[in-house]
């Protein structure tokens, strides 16, 4: 595969957190254990706590909960207040939609942004992705919190590609996944605010203040600390080369592809479009043939090309939906990336 362009399914992990990881999974240490060789471990641990709360402004490093992946965070959330309903955005990632079987999602509009219009909220646990993962488009979630009982934000999409704050925010949890920025795969984390009585789903261990049972995954956590590290270290410069490319790829584009959330605020790094006349998953295969690694949505998704329902949620009628894919690019990707996607899409096309 020559031109990786699916950087919001997962990125490359960085060399630096390979080599921190590689040299973390040599050593050996339960961070639960009270001899030496546990509080070195436990000590790497906390470490991690510290630069991961740090990417996002959390004011306590004690509130972040190391978990397996940002589902898992998304999935503890959904059960955060026993007796609240439950809120998700009708375009949320599929791990916090389906989080609870009495989910009642929200309506968006065809912007994408929330409408809540007059529903009272106050007993509810609303989650909502601070950037969609197919579309790029950023919620506005300024003075949510404010209306909801209680907020919990899909950070994952956005970490380390935007600037995070959750006290500006005014979340109560912020759900995180090392993999989209750097890090390793099978870890991931939920922040929540100070004070919060988070109620554990995994029992069996006093690990992570017994809000996750467990033994923790030392090299893992390790590896996503850094990246966190890293990845709030090159925020700018990231926004800079991902922005770049996007556009470059955007102004290049046939006639005839729509682009969608064009004129919204989104993520540096996505470009979802519309290719009329075509069938997504042809040109998948095509692509992919081609050298290209492309997507048509949510990598959780993968190997069933079917109706987004994020483009449904936006108004978008399931013969155009069926025509979108989803280029992503990431740190590691150049203008050849570029050149190639964009000569693929002239060809199919006929251009």
């Amino acid at each position: 595969m020559s031109h990786y362009l699916d950087h919001n399914a997962t990125t490359h992990i960085r060399p630096e957190v390979i080599a921190r990881m590689s040299d973390v999974m040599g050593q050996v240490g339960n961070a639960s254990a009270l001899h030496s060789f546990g509080r070195r471990a436990k000590a790497l641990v906390e470490a991690a706590r510290e630069q991961v709360a740090a990417l996002v402004g959390a004011p306590r490093p004690q509130d972040v909960i190391f978990t397996g992946s940002g589902s898992e965070a998304n999935n503890m959330a959904a059960f955060a207040v026993p007796g609240f309903a439950y809120r998700p955005s009708a375009v949320e990632h599929a791990a916090a939609l389906q989080a609870r079987a009495d989910a009642l999602p929200l309506p968006v509009d065809a912007r994408g942004q929330l409408s809540i219009n007059d529903e009272d909220l106050s007993q509810a646990i609303v989650a909502c992705q601070l950037a969609n993962n197919e579309t790029g488009i950023l919620q506005d979630l300024s003075g949510l919190a404010a209306t909801v009982g209680y907020l919990h934000v899909d950070a994952v999409q956005a970490a380390g590609k935007i600037p995070v704050d959750m006290p500006s925010l005014a979340a109560d949890s912020l759900a995180l996944s090392a993999h989209k920025f750097g890090g390793p795969q099978g870890v991931g984390a939920l922040v929540i605010r100070p004070g919060l009585d988070m109620p554990a789903m995994i029992h069996g261990g006093g690990q992570e203040r017994r809000r996750r049972a467990g033994t923790e995954n030392v090299a893992g956590i390790v590896g996503f600390g850094l990246a966190a590290e890293l990845a709030l270290r090159d925020l700018d410069s990231y926004a800079r080369h991902t922005q770049d490319l996007r556009d470059r790829f955007e102004a290049g584009l046939p006639q005839g592809i729509e682009i969608v959330g064009r004129d919204q605020a989104r993520l540096p790094n996505t470009s979802c479009i519309l290719v009329a006349g075509k069938s997504a998953s042809i040109l998948l295969m095509k692509a992919d043939l081609a050298g290209l690694a492309i997507s048509s949505g949510s990598a959780c998704s993968s190997g069933k090309v079917t109706q987004s329902h994020v483009l449904a949620a936006l108004g978008i009628a399931p013969e155009r939906a069926g025509t979108a894919l989803r280029i992503s690019f990431g740190r590691n990707s150049t203008h050849e990336d570029v050149e190639a996607a964009l000569s693929f899409l002239h060809r199919a096309l006929g251009g």
